[in-house]
């Protein structure tokens, strides 16, 4: 089975050693728990919503049979507006639908230093994606236990460290075995 992991610098493993960043841990853990997946890395430092929307295609040649969404930091970080976030994640997810690719949506927060009514709206995007698709496996927050854990972060208080990346891991790993279980045995051969 394949399985596409569409993020930014928190997936790709920013700041780590080559097959510690999310993607070969996530992989890691799920053969340890009898999966045969291989995790696909579509993980770009910088990246925004758009900006996965925009390379979409280009991870789609993978032909993966579910997909792990996991983008918004950049957006929240760069203050970019919640409604165009919401489009680019709209692009996103209309199209894996249309290929029948179930998704597992994880979340993210806005930085609190953008005020309560950005937060509530970045907040929204994700919330709201959830609402039109209730089929969507929905994980709140990507950094959740992680977030501004100096322990768990490197220098930059943004980006996790190992420890983090496996804390992560840890935490999303049921959720993503129920985002395959979703997968038809049609399109995982």
């Amino acid at each position: 089975m394949r399985l596409l992991v569409l993020g930014d610098s928190l997936t790709a493993g920013y700041g780590l050693p080559r097959g510690e960043g999310f993607a070969p841990r996530l992989q890691q853990a799920l053969v340890a728990a009898g999966r045969q997946v291989r995790v696909i890395d579509a993980g770009v430092s910088g990246d925004t919503m758009a900006g996965g929307s925009a390379r979409l295609d280009w991870a789609l040649a993978e032909r993966p049979q579910a997909a792990v969404v996991a983008l918004g930091a950049n957006d929240g970080l760069r203050g970019l507006p919640p409604a165009r976030m919401a489009e680019a994640l709209e692009s996103i997810l209309s199209r894996l639908e249309a290929r029948r690719i179930p998704v597992l949506l994880a979340g993210m927060l806005a930085p609190p230093n953008l005020g309560a009514d950005y937060g509530r709206a970045f907040e929204a995007v994700y919330k709201d994606a959830v609402a039109k698709r209730p089929s969507l496996v929905l994980y709140p927050f990507f950094l959740d236990g992680v977030a501004a854990q100096r322990g768990l972060n490197q220098a930059d208080n943004i980006h996790p460290n190992q420890a983090g990346v496996a804390e992560i891991v840890r935490r999303i790993l049921p959720v993503t075995e129920q985002l395959l279980d979703r997968v038809t045995p049609a399109a995982a051969g």
